[in-house]
């Protein structure tokens, strides 16, 4: 199937003009293209050479008398076309109308799906982002598919996030589970460079199993990334499974329109949408932000991560624009104040006083060890009322506040993180909080690991940790720390299981990817991670 005048349209404004319209058309059927995807069903949004109609009727415009045996679809969407502007269908109708929605309209969407087939169309079903759905989601809504017998349903990497392991694992739950009668069709981008690989993998997966449609787009033409390329897929069905596609019609049809329409828009592989392809988002967030004369790729994806999941699915430019500023103002040129934490603890030992219960419990041993040692003692978030620190850690404003007005809090030096920055005092060292922060955990600011990944930058040449214990429920309630009266109940929100797992991940990435791995890093109380480090 190509879907050059609908995919593409987007790049347009829908605009393509009609002689581009018909002469793609005409190109695509001298080519022997199975299916050919004209343009959007809408309530709204149409005008002269606009790929946008409001029915069949509308649409049978662009459909050539002598359709040499290709069929002709039209993309619905569920949230922008009422399926009662649909006409029955005839013989001079679109031949199948493809239904897509967003998860959360499934259900909706399946009574406009019966609709669609009950006017007489061959309906595709279209899941946009499937791989946002569970095994169990995804086989609940193939059960009440099947009542509908669909020509075709569709796995839709909507995002370009796919790779060879995530489409077995979808067209193997769906091969088994969908009716048989029904197609599979699949509809790719490549943010991930992975378009015409992951097309080609579909064919070999489906061969001799069930009948299959692939989706493409003349030079790939789709919005950000773009998507399969026609004439690529075309050309290996052609060489390696014997179809009968006239490569030079593709050509043709490439030279003589989409040369020139390349002109007019762009499309194609980026690093930024690789980006975007790393964590499922929506290509508009990257178009958004690329706006952004300061902004570099890594910055990107420290946004995009801390929008969270659902947020960048879609685009909430606000949301967008917040976040930005906020990023911004915490990454800081930094590299005065790290050459001056250098100087401080460069050949030293250091001794990281976290806020977790034996702190309190074990203050002796601590004491001790201080007392041996003499390490330079960096508290994290909190001040001891039985050990002295040198410096105390902070990088959440919570934390800042709560010991603003204590007196001892007052008169010992700090190392901030830049969100901090306006809480600076002489003799205070700044540090970029970007610097300190690894996008992929959903606790990426974690104190203590930000603490150490500054300390690795900063040459300590031994590292000893206390009070660094983990969480739990201890009797029914929580008492995870030095004090109650630091315990923050947000925290708990996760499973202790998860986010103790979640941190020996984040321990165990640093110590993989540390700068300074003759440092020796040693437990100095008992904690559910002292394991990590030898």
């Amino acid at each position: 199937m190509d879907c050059t005048l609908r995919d593409g349209a987007y790049l347009l404004d829908k605009r393509f003009g009609v002689s581009n319209i018909r002469g793609i058309t005409d190109g695509l059927v001298e080519a022997g293209i199975d299916f050919i995807e004209i343009g959007f069903f809408q309530n709204e949004g149409f005008g002269e050479g606009k790929t946008v109609y409001l029915n069949s009727a509308d649409a049978g415009r662009f459909i050539p008398d002598d359709k040499k045996g290709c069929l002709f679809t039209v993309l619905a969407d569920y949230s922008r076309y009422d399926v009662s502007n649909l006409d029955e269908h005839s013989d001079d109708s679109v031949d199948a109308v493809r239904e897509c929605f967003f998860k959360q309209e499934r259900f909706g969407a399946l009574d406009y799906c019966r609709i669609i087939k009950n006017k007489g169309y061959k309906l595709f079903v279209q899941p946009v982002d499937i791989l946002g759905y569970s095994d169990a989601e995804l086989l609940s809504f193939i059960d009440e598919l099947n009542r509908i017998e669909p020509y075709c349903l569709s796995i839709v990497d909507t995002f370009g996030s796919m790779y060879f392991e995530d489409l077995r694992r979808i067209l193997e739950l769906i091969d088994h589970n969908l009716i048989r009668t029904c197609k599979i069709g699949f509809h790719s981008h490549n943010n991930m460079q992975m378009s015409n690989a992951l097309s080609q993998e579909f064919v070999r997966l489906t061969a001799g199993r069930r009948e299959a449609v692939v989706d493409g787009t003349l030079s790939g033409m789709g919005r950000g990334a773009g998507n399969t390329p026609t004439e690529l897929i075309a050309q290996y069905l052609s060489v390696k499974w014997h179809s009968k596609y006239n490569i030079d019609a593709i050509l043709d049809v490439i030279d003589n329109y989409m040369n020139h329409i390349r002109s007019l828009c762009q499309w194609g592989y980026s690093t930024s949408y690789f980006v975007a392809g790393c964590y499922s988002a929506h290509v508009n967030n990257i178009a958004f932000l690329t706006k952004k004369n300061s902004i570099k790729n890594k910055d990107m994806r420290y946004i995009l991560d801390a929008i969270g999941p659902q947020a960048r699915k879609r685009y909430d430019y606000d949301l967008l624009e917040r976040t930005y500023i906020d990023y911004m103002s915490a990454n800081i040129d930094d590299s005065e104040q790290l050459e001056k934490l250098k100087t401080i603890v460069n050949e030293k030992c250091v001794l990281i006083l976290v806020p977790g219960r034996t702190a309190k419990t074990y203050s002796e041993n601590i004491k001790q060890y201080i007392s041996d040692n003499t390490p330079i003692v960096i508290s994290v978030n909190f001040l001891h009322d039985r050990i002295s620190s040198d410096f105390v850690y902070l990088s959440n404003i919570g934390r800042y506040e709560y010991w603003s007005l204590n007196e001892e809090f007052q008169k010992t030096r700090k190392i901030l993180t830049s969100n901090l920055s306006e809480n600076a005092k002489d003799g205070d060292i700044v540090i970029s909080f970007v610097r300190l922060v690894k996008c992929g955990f959903g606790h990426m600011d974690n104190s203590v690991i930000m603490l150490l990944r500054l300390l690795d930058r900063a040459d300590a040449c031994k590292i000893a940790i206390a009070g660094f214990d983990g969480y739990e429920y201890i009797d029914g309630s929580l008492n995870n720390y030095y004090s109650r009266d630091l315990e923050i109940s947000s925290v708990m929100d996760d499973n202790p299981v998860k986010l103790n797992q979640e941190i020996s991940d984040m321990l165990e990435d640093f110590r993989d990817t540390r700068e300074n791995k003759c440092c020796n890093i040693d437990f100095i109380t008992p904690s559910r991670f002292e394991n990590i480090f030898g």
